[in-house]
């Protein structure tokens, strides 16, 4: 199986736009089955195969930019509503995100850039997606694609250029810009967490917040709402001119408490919460138009 690795560009394609990512890394590929024929009994007892083409498979990691993040959260969870002007900014809009409850989501097209070989996925999916979110770390995305169409040869010469230059001057969002809240807390003692859903079948929620060594602080084994707010630092940063996102999850029970006692690392090991309520985004960009 041919697994394409990380010297590649990617390019997402919706019906609004194409935008080239802030690359981290993928392995999005051709989905591949064999028909297999079984040898006759009077014969050489060689079994044949057929190959058969399943679409696209693999996943795409990326890191989070004030460009790419609205788009991003749409593909993964959908989005509902029509952007609302935040009143008292210059120029802020409020966009709604929220979790579908199957696995079912809004298609899009993959181009792939490997230098002379560009190469279209059309009518991928988001199936499973996980956010990251770990000090001295930028926010990653990490997006696991399905499609049933098999990939084609793409011959256009224009890609969007990817948003590099967010990468060079530090625009991404960063741990250090995060707030949490625990029930209307603010909480010191988070070290990061890793949100991760899966949509096959239903709509499964996993948190898991690692927790600072030197920090003291208990976190409730049910926690009724958790808030992840997000803003996007700059050197000359002016809030109302480049954005946030802010995550509300609701009704967490603690499913495992993985503590390492011994810890000799400045983690002292996640909690495993299930999250039995709903999923939402709320997107503040410069931006009011259709995100998708």
């Amino acid at each position: 199986m041919n697994v394409q690795g990380r010297d590649c560009c990617i390019t997402l394609k919706t019906q609004y736009r194409e935008m080239g990512l802030p690359y981290a890394e993928e392995t999005i590929r051709e989905a591949v089955s064999l028909l297999k024929e079984q040898a006759a009994i009077e014969g050489d007892g060689i079994c044949g195969a057929i190959r058969k083409s399943c679409g696209v498979t693999g996943c795409v990691v990326t890191p989070l930019s004030i460009e790419t993040a609205p788009l991003l959260f749409v593909l993964a969870m959908g989005q509902s509503g029509l952007p609302v002007y935040v009143s008292g900014t210059h120029n802020l809009y409020h966009h709604s995100v929220n979790l579908l409850t199957m696995e079912g989501g809004l298609l899009f097209d993959l181009i792939q850039d490997r230098g002379q070989l560009r190469t279209l996925y059309e009518g991928c999916r988001v199936q499973n997606f996980e956010l990251r979110i770990m000090r001295d770390e930028a926010l990653k995305l990490r997006l696991d694609i399905a499609g049933d169409n098999p990939p084609v040869s793409y011959s256009y010469p224009d890609i969007p250029a990817v948003y590099g230059s967010e990468r060079t001057f530090c625009e991404l969002f960063k741990e250090d810009g995060v707030v949490y809240r625990i029930n209307g807390v603010e909480q010191k003692n988070i070290y990061g967490l890793t949100i991760s859903t899966r949509k096959a079948g239903g709509t499964q929620t996993e948190v898991r917040i690692h927790r600072a060594l030197d920090i003291t602080g208990e976190i409730p084994p049910v926690i009724e709402t958790l808030e992840i707010s997000v803003q996007l630092f700059r050197d000359n940063y002016e809030k109302h001119s480049y954005g946030a996102f802010q995550l509300n999850l609701s009704r967490l029970v603690l499913m495992a408490d993985e503590t390492i006692i011994n810890s000799g690392d400045a983690v002292i090991g996640p909690l495993r919460y299930y999250a039995m309520g709903g999923l939402s985004v709320d997107v503040f960009t410069t931006s009011e138009g259709v995100i998708k």
